[in-house]
């Protein structure tokens, strides 16, 4: 199977779209300019389809509900994560309410609002990772796909869907490579996929950190310790069997997202372990992630408040009993 980059799918699933239905739109800051995955299409559809905006965010999402209250299908981009609390509103007290205001067998909002969160120099205001908090807003399903495949195939997904969804995609993700088929699929939403099994702990990880996880259970097999790489793919909805057959296989669980740690995921995935599977641990649960200070600028501080794959190492080596390398 051919490998193409993560923005090169994400590309491809808008192409395949947009020539799908013609009432799927795109439009934000510099969207045909194509800063992060929108090359080129505006020469193919148009300016019609393709729509430039104004830095606006609450503005242009409103724009966007409007539209897919007419019948569009609008696939938004917001140029960063951090941006997303401007646009608070339109959101939360919009986009996801009004199936249930309405009458939800009579309304569809079928708005995909994209953004690219994560650290990668980008300094406080242009780095943040906010998918978390948008799983507290009920209507609204968040995708963090970690692969070029899930991407392209839960973008599909999104854009095929009736309901308002945050596509959360990480900068450092944009220049990977995987193997993506090049006919028509989907990925479903709600469908945890394990990128890696083994039987000594569960690493559940998202975006980014699935990687940077994928390469510690690597080091980590070196010292005879068998980690499973789960990977949820969608926060809303949330395959919650999945992960606690994982932990009940395993009997332990380390949570690793680049978010904030206060209220995360990982706090989340904690309280559904303890309710539901509590008498599979044999360990405390351990939570990786970003230390509670706005992301610095300064490359060296940004990587001491980020998760590394040094501190999933060390979480993973304070729950799993001691083997040494010829043990």
């Amino acid at each position: 199977m051919r490998e193409i980059m993560y923005s090169e799918a994400l590309n491809e699933g808008l192409r395949e779209e947009m020539l799908r239905d013609e009432n799927v739109i795109i439009m934000g800051e510099d969207i045909r300019l194509g800063i992060w995955c929108t090359g080129g299409l505006v020469e193919e559809f148009g300016k019609e389809r393709v729509r430039d905006t104004p830095i606006s965010e609450n503005g242009f999402i409103g724009c966007a509900i409007g539209a897919a209250r007419t019948g569009l299908r609008p696939v938004v981009e917001i140029m960063f994560d951090d941006l997303l609390p401007v646009a608070a509103e339109q959101i939360v007290n919009q986009a996801p309410r009004m199936r249930y205001m309405f009458g939800e067998t009579k309304t569809s909002l079928p708005v995909v609002i994209r953004t690219p969160g994560g650290g990668s120099g980008g300094a406080g205001h242009h780095s943040a990772s906010l998918a978390d908090w948008f799983m507290h807003v009920p209507g609204l399903k968040v995708a963090i796909p970690s692969t070029p495949y899930d991407a392209k195939g839960l973008l599909k997904t999104a854009i095929r869907g009736n309901d308002p969804v945050l596509f959360d995609e990480h900068k450092l993700l944009y220049a990977t490579k995987g193997p993506v088929p090049e006919g028509d699929y989907t990925v479903p939403f709600g469908k945890t996929d394990i990128k890696r099994e083994g039987k000594d702990v569960t690493i559940v990880a998202t975006s980014l950190m699935v990687l940077k996880a994928l390469s510690a259970a690597e080091k980590l097999s070196k010292e005879q310790v068998s980690a499973e790489v789960v990977d949820p793919r969608t926060l809303v909805p949330l395959d919650k069997k999945t992960i606690l057959d994982s932990v009940k296989k395993t009997g332990r669980l380390v949570v690793v997202h680049e978010s904030w740690k206060t209220c995360g995921l990982g706090a989340e995935l904690g309280a559904i372990v303890a309710e539901e599977a509590l008498d599979s641990l044999d360990a405390p649960i351990r939570r990786v992630a970003a230390k509670m200070a706005p992301i610095p600028f300064s490359p060296p501080l940004e990587q001491y408040v980020l998760p590394s794959e040094d501190d999933i190492m060390k979480a993973v080596r304070e729950v799993v009993p001691h083997r040494p390398p010829w043990g």
